[in-house]
């Protein structure tokens, strides 16, 4: 369900806006929605695991709020980063 630190670091070379930012909110982003993602996946096999879904449900809006800011600061980026994700569909 996690991240591993080797994955983890993959994203913040990816998303990272100068060398050594794990704080900007591109990567911040982007670690959630692996999060994310892995999550979904576990849904899938443990559909009753309600304690894991409330953290999922807390992490959407961690990611929604953080890309609301991002638009709100540069539409630009907020769409270069939600197309690099394929957040939108």
């Amino acid at each position: 369900m996690s991240i591993t630190p080797e994955r983890k670091a993959e994203l913040i070379k990816q998303f990272a806006r100068t060398d050594g930012d794990t704080g900007s909110p591109e990567v911040q982003v982007a670690i959630l929605t692996e999060r994310i993602n892995n999550l979904t996946e576990h849904f899938k096999t443990n559909a009753k695991d309600n304690h894991s879904r409330r953290g999922l449900l807390t992490m959407v809006a961690t990611r929604r709020k953080l890309l609301d800011y991002v638009k709100r600061k540069d539409e630009e980026r907020y769409s270069a980063l939600i197309g690099e994700l394929g957040i939108r569909r």
